[in-house]
């Protein structure tokens, strides 16, 4: 008995569960496979932003990365802000369908306050966080159909000063490093020499360190992979030249930018480290950046939204987590808020029409008191006028009297005159 407790103790695994052999082939050593299958019927998703200062060569860039040109309009250097422009394309390698998606920082860096360049960048990132959360907290979830745009890798353009990292791109990667997997690059790293270049590269580093700046570091828990990306993180910034120009070297053809004192070769490793960029972010890393962006930046947005939202793991007595509970508990918190809200609006409310009654009320007694000055005055008014009338009635009497009198006084006086020339003559003509 003891014997068998030690065999099935033996055979029990760290989570508890049994290990048992099989007696022959079942088949279930084909789900890789399956899953291959699956996936490439799907298609696959890669979004990348370019981060950096216009001028840069960040679309030089991309085309180079991906052997194609996307087409897209040269970006002006008078920008009133930072705005982002995305262009979704379909590619296809063999039998392979990928769909990226190019987001360019537009105007990054070109304006003379740059202290809220990165806000717009972030806005973004936490943009497309939200559209996948709001998809997965539907009802209805098409997950399997979506679109999904969050960015799988922040390819971040420095300029290649040689002396140390500007200010601004301290601070956007400090802001983005929570939300991205920040991978800088020296574009145009032509335009310094090798020792210059080793110890830009060095001083980078130096500052990202000391600032507290996370980077994304290469994964070397895979065994597969360790050995290269353990040697590739130590490469980082990478120092890159983008070039769809294609040059005669010896008897090939080969990516290259010619310049009056000689060559440089793209995809040649003594001049630039283009092809461990292409090698580490597309042909090595590109799934584990997608895990990246799934598991841990976009896991720690949910957490934070859903943290606001109320919703925690295990309640205040370290019990389980009840979905129902914390809905009923928020339903019933909103609608106390509700209704104290409705409550404090409707106590506004009649606060609000007892003041205008009461400015009513006053402005009333005003017009009132206004109506008995205007009609008193008007009383006064209009009794010195009946006085004037009267006295003008009266005066326009006796003159009218007067007129009479004077009249009358002149008709007897010319009565009077008559008489005294007929008498007159009458006297003369006895006279003579």
């Amino acid at each position: 008995m003891d014997e068998v407790m030690r065999v099935l103790a033996a055979n029990l695994t760290g989570d508890g569960v049994r290990a048992v052999p099989l007696a022959g082939h079942v088949g279930f050593d084909s789900m890789p496979d399956q899953l291959v299958n699956k996936s490439v019927n799907r298609g696959f998703c890669f979004n990348i932003l370019c981060v950096g200062e216009t001028g840069l060569g960040k679309s030089t860039l991309m085309d180079t990365l991906f052997n194609t040109k996307f087409e897209g309009e040269p970006t002006q250097h008078n920008q009133p802000g930072v705005t982002l422009k995305s262009n979704t394309y379909e590619l296809q390698e063999s039998n392979v369908r990928l769909k990226l998606t190019v987001v360019n920082t537009v105007g990054f860096g070109d304006q003379i306050n740059k202290e809220d360049s990165y806000k717009s960048i972030v806005e973004f990132i936490d943009t497309q966080f939200e559209a996948y959360l709001q998809e997965e907290l539907k009802i209805k979830r098409t997950l399997h159909s979506y679109h999904d745009t969050r960015i799988h890798a922040c390819l971040y353009f420095i300029a290649p000063t040689g002396h140390s990292l500007k200010s601004l791109d301290l601070v956007t990667m400090k802001k983005l490093d929570s939300k991205v997997n920040i991978v800088p690059i020296i574009a145009k790293s032509d335009a310094i020499s090798k020792s210059e270049l080793a110890k830009f590269k060095i001083k980078i580093t130096s500052e990202l360190v000391s600032n507290g700046v996370q980077i994304y570091q290469f994964p070397t828990d895979d065994e597969s992979v360790a050995e290269i990306n353990s040697t590739m993180n130590s490469h980082l910034p990478f120092a890159v030249v983008g070039s769809t120009e294609e040059v005669k070297i010896g008897n090939k053809m080969v990516k290259a930018r010619q310049y009056p004192w000689g060559t440089v070769q793209v995809e040649n490793e003594n001049h630039c480290d283009f092809v461990k960029l292409r090698e580490m972010l597309i042909r090595v890393n590109m799934e584990d950046l997608r895990e990246q962006t799934h598991t841990r930046h976009y896991e720690l947005y949910r957490r934070c939204k859903l943290e606001e939202m109320g919703f925690k793991d295990t309640d205040p007595d370290s019990k389980p987590f009840s979905l129902q509970e914390t809905y009923e508990a928020k339903r019933n918190e909103f609608m106390g808020e509700l209704q104290k809200k409705e409550e404090e609006m409707r106590q506004m409310f009649v606060q609000r029409v007892k003041e205008k009654e009461a400015e009513l009320k006053e402005a009333e007694k005003e017009l009132h008191e206004k109506f008995d000055r205007l009609k008193k005055l008007h009383q006064d008014e209009k009794k010195k006028l009946e006085e004037k009338k009267k006295s003008l009635d009266d005066e326009v009497n006796t003159f009218k009297q007067k007129k009479t009198a004077a009249e009358l006084l002149q008709n007897q006086a010319q009565q009077a005159g008559g008489s005294t020339t007929l008498k007159r003559d009458k006297e003369r003509k006895n006279f003579f």
